[in-house]
């Protein structure tokens, strides 16, 4: 049997938003988002799924060892942190007089983006 590669189109946090992660090892913790992979679905959240990588050194200049550094982890894993409420919300969208589209908090209606 085939394995089926998982597509996502859209994901609903973007760079630079603050971060609730709502299951796994890091649950409960809050970051920043520093990556975002759309086509795969996945984000990398700072201080979050930190993984060892052994890496051997590339030249007379550079020390190898084990380094610590952040893993992508699926963005459906992660609530978006109303700056306004300081809790995790859902994400409801608004149509401004101007015609743009905005991302609002489902919790106290105030505007996520900036």
């Amino acid at each position: 049997m085939a394995a089926v590669k998982r597509v996502f189109s859209k994901i609903h946090v973007k760079k630079d938003d603050l971060v609730l992660v709502r299951s796994g090892k890091d649950k409960g913790k809050k970051g920043k988002v520093l990556m975002a992979f759309p086509k795969t679905g996945k984000i990398i959240v700072e201080g979050v799924a930190i993984a060892t990588k052994h890496q051997k050194p590339r030249g007379l200049g550079q020390a190898g060892g084990i380094i610590k550094q952040e893993a992508a982890i699926f963005a459906s894993k992660v609530m978006l942190v109303c700056p306004q409420c300081g809790e995790g919300t859902r994400l409801a969208h608004r149509f401004e007089a101007d015609g743009s589209k905005v991302r609002v908090c489902k919790k106290c209606g105030s505007s996520l983006d900036s």
